[in-house]
């Protein structure tokens, strides 16, 4: 199927050949045709799926629809309205949409602003004062702006709910719900997460009426072509094994997670002094430092790029080939969505997991979530190797496809400290799940 199998407007067409895209993911199949319809939408589907241009498309031509039976019954208004509002949680990921709504409505007269917070407020009240028909929005700033009676919310005809479950994971919900209560009684509304918990359930059966429903993929799994190993590993031993893995050349950039601020920033530091080029973004880094980061990182100027779960959200990279989890989260959906920052666009993609003794608990959260047992792999217990294998090398672990990786296995079996504890017949702790 291409996408002019999907009855889609001929400004809207040439601007997505313009962008060399031809062929709709199966997110864009299923939600473009309904949307079009104008029916309420509850999308589920992971990232890396084409949610973005799932929604951005038909509602740019449910708009541009619209324009021209205006001006054919009346002349035009004579100040542009916001029309159509997205909310996202995070400034990468309203940034991402931005440009989305640039590059797809190219050839149509529309003016988008894209707002957030960390930054002065002039320019973006400015933007919306001379009009704007679709804006882009994090919650607190939108708030912000309503309090101060500079955005109103009631010509909105499209609301579109993006990453409803990272929402809840910030603690947005309440920002949410009040932002909702401003919005018209009759609009179209669109409603994306990537998972389905019970308080998400209940926000979409407030918000949307009689709605379409698309699941792409189950909520929660992984992508089956991302390659995930766990390396059990002491704490203060996982420096020295992210330095052994990047003595792999095959690996030109590598996204890692860390669960704090602090932990980015030291990490940073440690393996710059080790000669590895490498930059932390989160949520304390200024909006240039952290855009700025993440351009070098998409250029490979930057090697590494180390990085909280907020700051990461919207991080989209075709080519990112690695991801590794320095510290497990203790959510287990969090993991889905780390590791969904590689294998995007049906490109294959590693996700290496670190485990110390406080993380066990995580772990098995995270296979109990995933329905599978990640394979794992024997951490060299003295860090000095001779022969490190390259990432390509398969190594088969009972019931379990076949696993690229770094060091020889032991099979399905922790090794190192882990072992000596067994043997000495100490016991893992559960770890506190407080951050």
């Amino acid at each position: 199927m291409s996408f002019k199998n999907l009855q889609l407007i001929e400004p809207i067409l040439r601007a997505l050949s313009k962008e060399g895209y031809d062929t709709p993911t199966p997110i864009q199949q299923q939600a473009i045709p309904l949307v079009l319809q104008q029916r309420d939408l509850l999308g589920c589907a992971q990232t890396g799926t084409g949610k973005t241009a799932a929604f951005t498309i038909p509602v740019l031509q449910l708009m541009y629809a619209k324009l021209l039976a205006e001006r054919d019954s009346k002349p035009p208004h004579p100040s542009r309205r916001i029309q159509t509002l997205i909310l996202t949680p995070t400034r990468e990921l309203a940034i991402q949409i931005g440009e989305s709504i640039a590059s797809y409505g190219f050839y149509l007269p529309f003016r988008h602003k894209v707002i957030f917070g960390g930054v002065s407020q002039h320019n973006q009240v400015q933007a919306i004062r001379n009009g704007v028909d679709i804006l882009v929005a994090t919650p607190g700033r939108l708030l912000d702006l309503m309090q101060q009676r500079i955005i109103s919310l009631a010509d909105i005809k499209f609301f579109i709910l993006d990453e409803a479950d990272r929402m809840l994971d910030m603690g947005f919900v309440h920002d949410v719900k009040r932002i909702i209560s401003h919005l018209p009684a009759k609009r179209q509304t669109l409603f994306f997460s990537a998972t389905m918990p019970t308080e998400i359930k209940q926000l979409a059966a407030v918000l949307l009426t009689n709605p379409a429903k698309v699941e792409v993929t189950p909520p929660s799994s992984t992508v089956d072509i991302i390659q995930q190993s766990v390396y059990f590993i002491d704490k203060q031993r996982k420096q020295d094994l992210l330095k052994k893995i990047l003595q792999d050349d095959a690996i030109k950039s590598l996204l890692v997670f860390t669960q704090m601020k602090h932990a980015a920033d030291k990490l940073a530091k440690i393996l710059n002094a080790a000669g590895i080029r490498t930059e932390a973004i989160h949520g304390n880094k200024s909006q240039n430092a952290r855009q700025n980061a993440l351009q070098n990182f998409k250029t490979r100027t930057t090697r590494v790029l180390v990085a909280t779960d907020i700051a990461a959200r919207g991080i989209d990279i075709d080519e990112l080939s690695h991801v590794l989890n320095y510290e497990l989260p203790n959510v287990p959906e969090t993991y889905v969505h780390r590791i969904g920052r590689t294998g995007r666009a049906g490109a294959s993609g590693i996700a290496i997991s670190f485990c110390d003794h406080s993380e066990r608990e995580f772990l098995n959260d995270i296979q109990k979530l995933i329905k599978k047992k990640i394979p794992v792999s024997q951490t060299p217990v003295d860090m000095e190797i001779s022969e490190v294998n390259t990432l390509s090398k398969p190594v088969l672990v009972k019931g379990q496809p076949s696993i690229k990786r770094n060091f020889q296995t032991a099979g399905n079996r922790p090794s190192g400290s882990f072992n000596r504890r067994r043997q000495t017949g100490m016991h893992f702790n559960s770890g506190n799940r407080q951050r």
